[in-house]
C-alpha cells in the first residue's frame, strides 16, 4: 500500500486542470490565486494533470496548458502528476473502503425518476436504490454509503459550511460502471499522497469538499485547507466555457501580453485599484483572502 510521503508542515498547494480543452480566463483565475496562496507563505505549488477521462481528456491540450502556465509565469515544482497513470494506485484505496460501499447499476433517468419533485432542481440526490439490492446483468459503478449527519468545516472565503451529505447528494460513485475512477476519491487520494495542504478553487465545488472531507476520514487521512473562490462570469451571468472564445487564452495570446492578463485579473480579484501589467511575482506582496470577493465576478468580453 502506498502511504502519504513524509511531508514538512510546509504549505503545499497545487492546480488541477482537466486537459479537455484550452484554458480560459477563469481557469487562470484559479490557478493565479492558488499559486499566489502557496507562494505568499513560503509552500510549493503542484500541477496534476487530471485526465482520468479518456473519452474527453488530450494529451495536446495538456501540453497546452503547460505552456500557457509558463507562459503567464505560473511555474510548478516537482514532477507533472497525470491521474491516468495512477490506476492501479486508485483502485488500491477502493479495496480499503470496502466494507463502505456497494455496486450500483441505476442510470441517470432511473434515479432521476426516483427524486421527490422539490428536488429536480438540477442537484441529483441518489436515493440508495441498489444499498441494499444484489445487482447482476449490466456494467455496475461503485457507489459509497454515506451517513445521514452535517459534516462542518470552514473555508478561507465563504466561512463555515455544513453539508449533509444524505440530503445532498446522497450515495456518490468512486468507480464509474465503465470501469474509470470518479473525481471524488481521484482528487482525495492525489491530494493526500501528494502532501497538499491548500486546495484553491471555484466556488462551484464549494460543497463538494464535503464529500472528499468524508473520504479523508475513512481513509485517515487528515483534509487540506479549503479556500472556494467566486467564479468569473461572461456577459449572460453565466461561468466561463470554451464557448467564450475571447476569454480563451489562446485568443487572447494574440493581442495581450502575460502581464497585462494578469493585471486584468488582479484588479478583477480585488487585489489592485486598476488593471496594470503586472507578474505573479510583482502581486505577491499585495496579495489578500481578505480582498477576494464572494459575489462572481462578470468579465465583458473582449474586443480586437
Amino acid at each position: 500500500m502506498i502511504t502519504p510521503a513524509d511531508i514538512s508542515t510546509a504549505v503545499i498547494g497545487r492546480f488541477a486542470p482537466s486537459p479537455t480543452g484550452e484554458m480560459h480566463l477563469g481557469n487562470v483565475a484559479a490557478a493565479l490565486l492558488s499559486w499566489l496562496s502557496a507562494k505568499q507563505q513560503g509552500g510549493m505549488w503542484r500541477l496534476r494533470i487530471e485526465d482520468l477521462d479518456p473519452q474527453r481528456s488530450r494529451q495536446e491540450y495538456a501540453d497546452r496548458l503547460m505552456s500557457d502556465l509558463e507562459w503567464l509565469g505560473l511555474t510548478w515544482d516537482g514532477e507533472v502528476l497525470y491521474q491516468s497513470q495512477r490506476t492501479d494506485i486508485y483502485r488500491q484505496y477502493l479495496q480499503q473502503l470496502q466494507d463502505y460501499t456497494y455496486l450500483c447499476t441505476c442510470t441517470r433517468n432511473e434515479i432521476l425518476a426516483a427524486q421527490a419533485p422539490h428536488e429536480s432542481d438540477g442537484r441529483i440526490v441518489y436515493p440508495g436504490t441498489c444499498r441494499n439490492k444484489q445487482v447482476t446483468g449490466r456494467p455496475a459503478a461503485v457507489r459509497l454509503m454515506v451517513p445521514n449527519e452535517d459534516i462542518i468545516y470552514d473555508d478561507r472565503v465563504y466561512g463555515q459550511q455544513t453539508v449533509n451529505l444524505a440530503t445532498h447528494c446522497g450515495d456518490f460513485i468512486l468507480r464509474r460502471s465503465d470501469g474509470v475512477f470518479a473525481y471524488q476519491l481521484a482528487v482525495v487520494v492525489d491530494d493526500a499522497l501528494s502532501g497538499v495542504t491548500e486546495v484553491v478553487r471555484g466556488r462551484d465545488l464549494l460543497l463538494s469538499a464535503a464529500q472528499q472531507i468524508y473520504l479523508y476520514r475513512l481513509l485517515g487521512f487528515a483534509p487540506p485547507v479549503y479556500c472556494h473562490h467566486p467564479l468569473l462570469v461572461n456577459n449572460q451571468g453565466q461561468r466561463l466555457c470554451k464557448r467564450d472564445r475571447s476569454l480563451a487564452l489562446g485568443a487572447m495570446r494574440t493581442n495581450r501580453t502575460a502581464e497585462q492578463i494578469i493585471g486584468q485579473l488582479a484588479h478583477a480579484l480585488g487585489l489592485v485599484a486598476a488593471p496594470e501589467p503586472m507578474t505573479p511575482e510583482q502581486l505577491l506582496p499585495l496579495f489578500t483572502w481578505d480582498n477576494i470577493p464572494k459575489q462572481d465576478i462578470k468579465i465583458y468580453e473582449y474586443e480586437d
